[in-house]
């Protein structure tokens, strides 16, 4: 019942910037927390960054001081804006969302850890 879409994937240069959205729609439910992921060739799937509906956030450390997640809670939508881009950034990014697990519908519709995927969006980074 629920879809992400997700959006602003593309090539860039290094040290270029990029913003990516996810829109959350199709769930009745409170959503807790949306965030970004992402996956590269030969490595497995990492947390860029995650906010919560109260605006808590968290970041790997490798994108710390570069990127900065943000929320839009009335239109369920997550954005991650991606400046000072390096060679190691390349992936498709997944964006996440799960819902709260006080909420009832929420446990009726899903199991733990009640999360969402979208269908990824990949980012390039080359010259």
């Amino acid at each position: 019942q629920v879809q992400l879409v997700e959006s602003g994937g593309g090539l860039v240069q290094p040290g270029g910037s990029l913003r990516l959205s996810c829109a959350a729609s199709g769930s009745s439910f409170s959503i807790y927390a949306m965030g970004w992921y992402r996956q590269a060739p030969g490595k497995q799937r990492e947390l860029v960054a995650r906010i919560t509906s109260g605006g808590s956030t968290n970041y790997a450390d490798s994108v710390k001081g570069r990127f900065t997640i943000s929320r839009d809670n009335a239109k369920n939508t997550v954005y991650v804006q991606m400046n000072s881009l390096k060679p190691e950034d390349p992936a498709v990014y997944y964006c996440n969302a799960q819902c709260d697990p006080s909420d009832r519908v929420c446990r009726s519709n899903s199991v733990p850890p009640y999360d969402y995927w979208g269908q990824g969006t990949q980012v390039t980074v080359s010259s």
